[in-house]
């Protein structure tokens, strides 16, 4: 089940970019946080898949959403262009962002090369 984040839960959660300048995960599993909005197609087709990921890696993973819309800030601080644009959050290096719709398998093999998790 992916969550989805406001800044505050962001700050809580993941990164308060408001008292650290350097990038500290606050999370205790690596994450993917999906950068969407509810027009966005190529972001309507990304759901399901990362619904499908989050089931497939249970607690090995949490996979977050922020609707660029509704946290522009958000959106702002990570420099989003444009969406759907994810962040792969390992625990202990520092985040990496792609951006479009990526095939399953794509994202799996960041998931294992990035984050360092296997199903």
């Amino acid at each position: 089940m992916t969550e989805l984040l406001t800044k505050s839960t962001f700050l809580e959660k993941i990164f308060n970019y408001e008292q650290n300048k350097e990038w500290k995960f606050e999370g205790k599993v690596p994450a993917i946080i999906d950068f969407y909005a509810d027009w966005c197609g190529p972001c309507k087709m990304l759901a399901p898949v990362l619904e499908e990921l989050s089931e497939e890696y249970g607690d090995k993973l949490t996979i977050y959403k922020i609707d660029t819309e509704a946290e522009q800030e958000l959106a702002a601080a990570f420099g989003i262009r444009s969406i759907p644009s994810m962040l792969f959050c390992p625990t202990d290096e520092q985040p990496q962002m792609a951006h479009g719709a990526l095939p399953k398998k794509q994202i799996e093999e960041i998931i294992e090369d990035v984050l360092k998790v296997k199903k």
